[in-house]
């Protein structure tokens, strides 16, 4: 404690008129572990903010299904279901199991390589994800406002300005996440439950119509037998033809990235593995894929019989929107202008799960990198970043939905296809190997087919690979000299050390060890002293840090004390070197109340080299970088550890 005066308290301040308000107001929502702080909700409701990308896929999926496999279409449909129902579903079941905080399959591959290695493929894979996120809600934002153009009572200026309509959903989307993630989530339900409920009307009112003239089934089911020649030769096309129709299997990356958002059990907070979550998070998966795989095979079958095949193609009143048309046919124009807005509430807000698997993957995976900066922990600078990448897409794709499709299914099968691999990886030892190893086979088969067909969905994703690991590189270089060290923990036995130096200031020799001998200690000592001329009175510390995990960004450190000989020696093993002795510096420094002194050698060799070393290996010209990381800990100068070089 001070033994001066007290100042008397302040008087509390004018509100503030400068720009720090809104430095202010942009990291209240910064947490320092994730993007969007801690409260939950219900499986059903985390349900809806996943499923109004999943569900969405209504809108269009009927049109795309039938442009792609024609009469084929229900058959391909159905293949795509079983997919989803017996490949995606216990994949991400798996998934949810290993990963329950929602780093998804990026993080069960990262821990099987190692080091730089783990790290570079999480960037690619993040980078699939960007591909997959942005451009759902940029094609889902496009295909409302090509809704809006469609519906006969919309005004003209629409069509005239597609981009700029566009562009105000995608900036109304991001004012939503402005204000939270309770208010995603209530618009979500909302949305949600209107749009099932219009389209259970309308498929069940198509149906009762099949039902009543079952003779357009059988013409339909004749064209097919005519076509293929019979039932093996249709299954058999359509198994070729349903990777075309992939959009159908978005939802559950989704799903997992937001486990967090899902209410469990109140025990899970004591569980190593929140098992209430987890329970919850299958529920929900189980749940929308089944909605969604009757959904699906129900339009599917109704377009294709109900539909003129005329209407499908680009001009055609059912053209992006079969279900829509419908509606408008089956109900009328006031009906259908109902369905209508209803399918543009949830195409336009289909990009909040993306939205929001955004916020949960950047924050948990680029600044604990040291690849983003750190207030890329906080939800509204993403926002505000997400929402100003989408403009830009939009604008370059000239908010066209078709252009855009082959980048988002590449995303989707991508990060499906990592998933399945990741899983048949982990239970390579148990009885089911086979199984999910037949899954990954048949998720990489869809990859591939895709890319084959629609190879512009690789060269999108290669741009945002590209730009992720490219500012991933520039921030790791920019934070290098941030002191990324949280605690530093002395062991009992470098607490005694520090005890004993007591009343004389901690003097640090930094060493690199060699064979660890006595005479080694005895030399190098000596050499110290003399270059800088510190007496036989001053006792001196030896502090070797061995090089860790070098992909490693921040973590603790842990120092243990070692005698050899005369010798005390302080060791620790870090990711930088250079930040674990300013760390330790600081620490002795905090213990014992006086300025901590650290003793180098010159280094010798090309300077760019070693920041290079610095930058990728975590060490190089030990000394100055040592000093830069202080400077920027520790602002006051004369309160900064001193760095002696000799």
């Amino acid at each position: 404690m001070s033994d001066s005066p007290q100042p008397s308290p302040a008087p509390p301040e004018p509100a503030r008129t400068d720009s720090r308000w809104l430095r202010d107001w942009l990291l209240k929502s910064h947490d320092g572990s994730s993007g969007h702080g801690t409260s939950t909700a219900p499986w059903w409701q985390v349900m809806c903010l996943t499923g109004v990308d999943y569900f969405s896929t209504l809108g269009y999926q009927p049109g795309i299904a039938f442009l792609a496999a024609g009469i084929l279409s229900p058959l391909a449909t159905l293949i795509l279901v079983c997919v989803t129902l017996g490949v995606a579903l216990p994949v991400y079941s798996q998934v949810a199991r290993h990963s329950p905080h929602g780093q998804g399959s990026i993080m069960m591959l990262e821990e099987l390589l190692p080091r730089w290695r783990g790290k570079a493929f999480v960037l690619v894979l993040l980078g699939f994800a960007f591909t997959d996120f942005v451009i759902t809600m940029t094609l889902s934002a496009a295909d409302a406002t090509a809704h809006i153009a469609e519906n006969p009572f919309a005004p003209g200026f629409v069509a005239r300005h597609l981009v700029l309509v566009t562009a105000f959903l995608l900036v109304g989307l991001g004012l939503v996440f402005l204000r939270g993630f309770s208010e995603a989530i209530g618009v979500a339900v909302a949305v949600v439950v209107v749009y099932l409920l219009l389209n259970a009307i309308v498929l069940v009112n198509s149906l009762a119509i099949l039902l009543a003239r079952p003779e357009m089934l059988f013409t339909w089911w004749d064209r097919v037998s005519i076509a293929q020649g019979n039932l093996l030769g249709a299954i058999g096309i359509s198994l070729l033809l349903f990777p075309k129709l992939a959009l159908g299997l978005s939802g559950f990356e989704t799903g997992v990235a937001l486990m967090p958002l899902v209410t469990g059990d109140r025990e899970d907070a004591d569980r190593p593995s929140p098992e209430g979550r987890i329970r919850n998070t299958r529920r929900m998966l189980l749940t929308a894929a089944v909605v969604m795989s009757l959904a699906l095979v129900a339009s599917s079958v109704a377009t294709t019989v109900l539909v003129p095949p005329t209407e499908f193609i680009e001009g055609g009143r059912a053209y992006g929107r079969a279900l829509a048309y419908l509606a408008h046919e089956q109900f009328g124009d006031l009906f259908g202008t109902a369905y209508d807005l209803s399918t543009i509430s949830i195409l336009w807000f289909a990009g909040a799960s993306a939205m929001a698997g955004l916020l949960n993957l950047v924050p948990r995976y680029l600044p604990p990198y040291g690849m983003a900066p750190d207030w890329a922990r906080a939800t509204r600078p993403l926002v505000l970043l997400f929402t100003f990448i989408s403009l830009a897409v939009t604008a370059a794709f000239n908010a066209d939905v078709a252009a855009q499709g082959g980048a988002y299914a590449t995303g989707v099968l991508v990060l499906m296809t990592s998933a399945a691999v990741a899983v048949t990886i982990t239970n390579w030892r148990g009885r089911a190997r086979w199984l999910y190893l037949m899954m990954a086979l048949i998720f990489v088969y869809t990859t591939v087919v895709n890319v084959i067909e629609r190879p512009e969905g690789i060269k999108i994703a290669t741009f945002f690979i590209v730009g992720i690991v490219v500012t991933s590189v520039m921030s790791r270089a920019l934070r290098s000299t941030e002191l990324r060290v949280v605690n530093v923990n002395f062991g009992p036995k470098a607490s005694e050390f520090l005890a004993a130096v007591a009343p004389h200031p901690v003097r640090l020799i930094a060493h690199r060890p060699g064979r660890r001998t006595i005479d080694e200690y005895d030399r190098k000592e000596l050499q110290a002293r003399e270059d800088h001329s510190l007496t036989s009175g001053e006792p001196v510390l030896f502090l070797e840090v061995l090089q860790g995990d070098a992909s490693a960004f921040v973590g603790d450190l842990e120092v243990r004390g070692v005698r050899v000989g005369r010798h005390h020696i302080l060791r620790a093993t870090a990711a930088a070197i250079p930040n674990a002795i300013a760390a330790t510096l600081l620490e002795a420094q905090k213990r014992t109340g006086q300025i901590s002194h650290a003793y180098f050698g010159w280094t010798e060799g090309n300077p760019i080299a070693y920041v290079l070393k610095f930058i990728f290996l975590g060490e190089g010209d030990t000394a100055p970088v040592t000093r830069e990381v202080l400077r920027r800990s520790v602002k006051n100068q004369q309160e900064r550890p001193r760095i002696h070089v000799g």
